[in-house]
């Protein structure tokens, strides 16, 4: 009897030691090592959790790294473009240095400071000989702003970079025009969106729900948009938007050409320090890529703006890059009454 009881005593003892063990590693897993190292067990790939202020933290270094790149390359080489093709419409495709420059540093930025996340860029260059670090702090406008984590898994998460947008205007020295965009999509819906203006060093973000830089607002004209609404298009690809406008507004609407999806957005907005003209509508009858306006998508959004196909539907941030259902962007409109009145698109 008295060894029966020793052995039990010792199995008990056995089995307190186990389930301690247990409970120190998963303690020392949820905590992380000693001195603030890495968790001992890494969630699967794909699973990792994320705070969405560091995610935009890093656009906005992407985006003015890449701007940075796009006005130095301009100033010591110059443009020297070539043409990637040609759009539906017959216009040349272009595509110059700056464009390469830009698009290595801002995917090294993502790819050295948030490996693993989905990034698709307009451009197909992968050297990747950029000077990417990032000290992980979080942006001090961001943390001011949105002041709690913003938790998003890794694997939800698409990024849409467009390294140089108007590049006709880049070429052209319409430098104006010229903007570096980025754009955080969850399960294909716009959340985070940077649009930064090199030669201006003037950079706009928004993260829908959550707040916006202090640098941008709603726009409230000074005249009657419903009445007469002010267009923004495309420099290269207006198409028919003129006279279609003026069928549904009267002829008193004004029709401002203008280049690059980045710049025609901000111009449906107050943005301190921006020399963009001023609209109340922005307008795309033809194909547009994606990396062209998710950032504008979800600074409009963020701002409480719209940006729609010409037809009503939300556009969905994944898969092909074309969006070949038009486009229609307004700040402060009724979007709906604006659909119906351009039904006659």
């Amino acid at each position: 009897m008295a060894l029966l009881g020793l052995r039990s005593s010792t199995l008990c003892i056995a089995l307190i030691a186990l389930v301690t063990v247990a409970l120190l590693y998963r303690l020392l897993a949820a905590l992380g090592t000693p001195g603030g190292g890495p968790p001992l067990a890494s969630p699967p790939a794909g699973h990792r959790e994320l705070d969405l202020r560091s995610v935009l933290s890093v656009a906005l270094l992407a985006a003015e790294r890449g701007g940075a790149r796009v006005a130095a390359v301009r100033e010591a080489s110059g443009v020297h473009a070539r043409s990637k093709g040609k759009t539906r419409e017959g216009a040349e495709e272009l595509l110059t240095p700056g464009d390469l420059a830009s698009h290595r540093a801002m995917t090294a930025a993502f790819h050295h400071a948030l490996p693993g996340v989905k990034v698709i860029s307009e451009e197909t260059d992968n050297t990747d000989v950029e000077d990417a670090e990032w000290d992980g702090s979080i942006n001090h406008e961001v943390l001011e702003r949105i002041p709690h984590p913003q938790p998003a898994l890794q694997k939800a998460l698409t990024v849409w970079l467009d390294p140089l947008d108007a590049t006709q205007e880049y070429t052209d020295n319409l430098v104006k025009y010229v903007t570096t965009m980025v754009c955080v999509a969850i399960n294909g819906k716009p959340v985070i969106g940077v649009i930064h203006k090199p030669f201006l060093k003037l950079t706009v973000w928004g993260f829908v729900g959550r707040g916006h830089s202090a640098n941008v607002q709603q726009r409230h004209a000074g005249h009657s948009p419903h009445e007469s609404p002010v267009f923004i298009v495309s420099r290269s690809h207006a198409g028919n938007v003129a006279r279609q406008a003026h069928a549904a507004f009267g002829n008193k609407s004004v029709i401002v050409p203008a280049g690059g999806a980045g710049y025609k957005v901000l111009s449906l907005l107050d943005v301190t320090g921006d020399d963009s003209d001023k609209a109340d509508v922005y307008i795309h009858t033809t194909l547009i890529k994606k990396w062209d306006i998710c950032a504008g998508n979800a600074i409009l959004t963020a701002l409480g703006g719209h940006m729609t196909t010409l037809r009503g539907e939300e556009i969905v941030y994944e898969g092909s890059p074309k969006n070949e259902g038009g486009l229609l962007a307004s700040a402060t409109l009724d979007h709906t009454l604006l659909l119906k009145k351009l039904s006659v698109l």
